[in-house]
């Protein structure tokens, strides 16, 4: 697409549902709490994982998208043989200024349907993480709102996780 003209180089774009969607630009705010949740996620996580930072995610033939950051399974290639797909994920998080009712009603959906156990949407304006898991039917079954201060499991992994560490 970028030889035929339609995207140029550093266009943000994403593959979703068939379509290429133009994502916003990221601003300060944003850039810092991608920063900071993958940095502490790096502290505690050690090698039980691997933080892959707002790269593709292969949910199927017709969806791409680009998480903010998905926390991987694993893998001695480090997903250089494949993007990663979605039975690679223990959970993934967006943060969301602008974009939070598209990751929550276009993204969330997309999610759940792939089968990702576990998304957070940080909701940058209310300084809290939305935590979704248990997906059936494309939808979570699960849903929490954790305010700041509040501490939660980081399960599978049986890590405590406070909002705190996560929100500037």
């Amino acid at each position: 697409m970028q030889e035929a003209g339609i995207l140029q180089e550093g266009d943000r774009v994403e593959l979703i549902q068939g379509e290429i969607v133009f994502m916003s630009p990221i601003n300060s705010q944003h850039a810092g709490t991608v920063l900071k949740i993958s940095a502490f996620l790096h502290r505690i996580l050690q090698d039980l994982a691997l933080i892959n930072v707002q790269n593709p995610l292969q949910l199927n033939a017709y969806s791409e998208p680009e998480p903010d950051i998905t926390v991987l399974k694993p893998a001695s290639h480090f997903y250089a043989e494949r993007h990663p797909q979605p039975e690679d994920v223990f959970f993934l998080v967006e943060v969301a200024g602008s974009s939070l009712p598209y990751d929550r009603e276009v993204k969330r959906p997309l999610y759940a349907a792939a089968g990702i156990p576990e998304i957070w949407i940080v909701n940058l304006d209310k300084r809290r993480i939305e935590r979704y898991r248990h997906p059936e039917n494309g939808e979570y079954q699960t849903a929490e709102i954790l305010p700041p201060g509040e501490s939660f499991s980081l399960s599978p992994l049986d890590l405590q996780v406070n909002v705190n560490d996560l929100i500037l």
